[in-house]
């Protein structure tokens, strides 16, 4: 496993980061190819964030935790982690190691059972026409009907596909078709 670290606003001892990649690095099991784990340090209002995010392939997934110990935000984020792959693993069987989910005499110890996994159930279905229209008059209409997104035909880069969308921190955010 590939490990890229940053740290925001903290300057953290090396053995910080010895210990996230020990910890994130028993994630590797689980993947065929090598994996790429970007893990970012912060300090947000008397709270240690790490925010781990690990690509393998095509998948992506990222687990963010606060607590008042580094070392217990790592801990935190890795079984966020595998707590996201073992609730789908049936799903991800396909992509991950075969062994993957073999268990471990460390695991065996334990006596907690997996978690059921449940079924993507869609409860409701729309279907509208996406109009043209530019950025500011998407938003415009997210605010109005009070949604926090907005799908629509974007005018101002070639009718292309794209959703508006209201972010935690007050601000938009903008999602656009690459191709």
């Amino acid at each position: 496993m590939k490990f890229t670290f940053t740290d925001k606003k903290v300057n953290l001892p090396g053995k910080v980061h010895a210990y996230a990649e020990k910890k994130v690095g028993k994630l590797d099991r689980y993947f065929k190819t090598e994996a790429d784990a970007s893990i970012t340090f912060s300090v947000e209002k008397d709270r240690n964030v790490c925010e781990v995010t690990v690509r393998a392939g095509s998948m992506i997934f990222r687990a963010s935790e606060s607590t008042s110990d580094m070392f217990a935000s790592i801990d935190a984020s890795v079984a966020t982690l595998e707590r996201q792959i073992r609730k789908n693993k049936t799903r991800l069987a396909k992509r991950l190691r075969e062994d993957a989910f073999e268990r471990t005499v460390e695991e065996i110890s334990s006596f907690v059972p997996d978690p059921e996994e449940e079924e993507f159930r869609i409860v409701r279905s729309k279907r509208f026409p996406l109009k043209p229209m530019t950025v500011d008059e998407a938003i415009l209409q997210m605010n109005l009907l009070e949604h926090t997104f907005f799908a629509f035909r974007n005018e101002e880069n070639e009718g292309t596909f794209a959703v508006v969308y209201r972010r935690r921190d007050g601000g938009y955010g903008l999602i656009e078709d690459a191709d």
